[in-house]
């Protein structure tokens, strides 16, 4: 299927003379087509988009188990390769929904879609009627001392923020006390009813005129409530920010004024506003179900196979949804087609090499993903191995090769020891290294690593990076602005093979590397996530 000229022997070389192996770092292992052959399956329309709980997602996880059958990975599910996790999908029906501001006894309907629209990722109230406060960024960040909340009137009204932080937030708690979970249990500490958030404009990945296409597309939960950390919010609105003055009228601040702070990541103002938000909530509920894949190459020392470095990417896209340009297929290719393609071509690789690790592999796809990583959290609350075995996840998530690598962007780099272990493969390949250079996007926390995080794995995930403000980082912005969950992410863009290539041998030294290291990778002293750690006798 795919030429790996030398492949073996520099596989020989990574595990046996690491220390030569700077020395054959020219070698090419992988040339990028087998991988984009495994992409072109998995994002063709006949899988139509991967919907979670979808035919076409069901026909997608039944080619990689038929692929992981061929390269002799053992099953690590619950039934086989298959680990069934359970969904309640929510979906709005606008037809008996509706927004409205209202002042002075005046109501002032908004129209959904164009000025706003529900996010049913939390379990509407049927009808809510409540002042509005706006709050900022919405968020308390104890460590820094941080407070939009204080001295704020909140209790039983909904909160206005700007999405984002200030930049005296570090950007792994920026990341954290953003996430849904953090937001919803501040909101319950607080007797919040619910919140309007408004995009910051400075870091939309999406303009308005495409993120309202998907309004009405179906959200999930998991079953198990005890999963269900998004519990008790009463109202969930994203406010379109071109229209966002309509929230400001009469409070003596305006939008306009505000915005620049949000882009600077300056602090803000906290103060009431004189309308109240009128809702009602129309949602249309159904149990899914749809799985998790999860294969394993056993180790072969006696002590450390009982280890496991986790390779993981998500495998659902979004399905079939509004038609753009006429089509109406969002196949997902870079989203997330190349991080399951890659760990397809991963497992390939180490099937025609017959090379072995001391510690175990797991090869892990999700489903949920894009509905709030989903299928992770429950694979990392309910694992099919001992949760005291994982020791690393290395996740994959849209690494976007369509421009040449010479930077790679590492998301967790400096958190824990496997930073400077992507920095050492990378140097191998003549890669230089950086963090996030987009700290208000808060990657970190909206892929399937954070699962893992959350449960006191070290983690990180890793993309093709440019340099801010370079021509690269610009078309890099222009994908994302044209193709990022739209029909046009599909297998007829330009993909740079040499820079999936590249990103493959980088992704195989850095899971051999943690695999075959005497010591398990640590969290650094300094990192925030080291909180979650369970302490020696504590279980897990």
């Amino acid at each position: 299927m795919l030429k790996r000229r030398c492949f073996a022997l520099l596989l020989f070389l990574a595990l046996f003379l690491a220390p030569l192996l700077a020395q054959h770092s020219g070698l090419a292992t992988f040339d990028g087509q087998s991988w984009w052959n495994y992409v072109k399956v998995l994002a063709a329309d006949d899988m139509e988009g991967r919907e979670t709980g979808s035919e076409g997602l069901r026909k997608a996880s039944a080619y990689v188990v038929e692929q992981l059958k061929k390269n002799g990975l053992e099953p690590a599910g619950t039934n086989g390769y298959y680990q069934p996790v359970k969904f309640v999908s929510r979906q709005i029906d606008e037809s008996g929904s509706s927004l409205a501001l209202v002042r002075d006894g005046k109501a002032e309907p908004l129209v959904l879609g164009d000025d706003a629209m529900f996010s049913t990722r939390f379990d509407l109230a049927p009808k809510v009627d409540a002042p509005l406060v706006f709050a900022g960024y919405g968020l308390r960040v104890p460590e820094v001392h941080y407070d939009d909340f204080s001295g704020l009137d909140v209790k039983g009204k909904v909160i206005v923020y700007i999405a984002g932080s200030p930049a005296e937030v570090p950007t792994a708690l920026s990341a954290h006390y953003q996430s849904s979970g953090e937001r919803a249990r501040l909101l319950r500490e607080l007797d919040i009813v619910g919140f309007i958030s408004i995009p910051n404009p400075a870091s939309m990945d999406i303009p308005w005129s495409r993120l309202k296409l998907s309004r009405t597309r179906p959200s999930m939960v998991l079953a198990d409530p005890g999963l269900d950390d998004t519990r008790d919010v009463r109202l969930a609105v994203t406010f379109n920010p071109a229209d966002a003055e309509k929230l400001f009228a009469g409070s003596g601040h305006t939008f306009a004024e505000l915005v620049p702070l949000a882009k600077q990541r300056k602090p803000m103002p906290h103060f009431p506003l004189t309308a109240a938000i009128q809702a009602q909530a129309k949602v249309i509920k159904k149990d899914v179900e749809s799985d998790n894949i999860v294969a394993k190459l056993p180790g072969t020392d006696s002590k450390l196979k009982n280890q496991y470095v986790v390779l993981s990417a998500h495998i659902d896209h979004i399905g079939i949804g509004e038609p753009i340009n006429g089509d109406k297929i969002y196949n997902g290719a870079m989203d997330n087609g190349s991080g399951s393609a890659l760990l397809l071509d991963l497992a390939a690789a180490l099937h025609e090499s017959k090379l072995q690790t001391k510690r175990s592999l797991l090869f892990l796809w999700v489903t949920g993903e894009e509905k709030g990583l989903l299928g992770s959290r429950y694979f990392a609350s309910h694992p099919t191995v001992p949760k005291s075995a994982f020791i690393a996840d290395l996740n994959t998530d849209m690494f976007l090769p369509i421009i040449p690598l010479k930077l790679l962007t590492v998301q967790g780099l400096n958190e824990s020891t496997l930073g400077e272990d992507a920095r050492e493969v990378a140097k191998q390949q003549g890669v230089e290294v950086q963090p996030d250079p987009e700290p208000l996007r808060n990657s970190f926390v909206r892929s399937d690593q954070y699962s893992f995080i959350r449960q006191g794995v070290p983690s990180l995930a890793m993309g093709v990076g440019a340099a801010k403000g370079s021509p690269e980082a610009a078309f890099q912005k222009e994908w994302l602005t044209k193709n990022y969950h739209a029909p046009s992410d599909d297998t007829n863009q330009h993909v740079d093979l040499a820079a999936a290539g590249k990103f493959e041998d980088i992704m195989l030294a850095l899971a051999l590397k943690v695999a075959d290291a005497p010591q398990p990778p640590q969290w650094n002293s300094d990192s925030f996530f080291r909180r979650f750690v369970v302490q020696p006798g504590a279980g897990r």
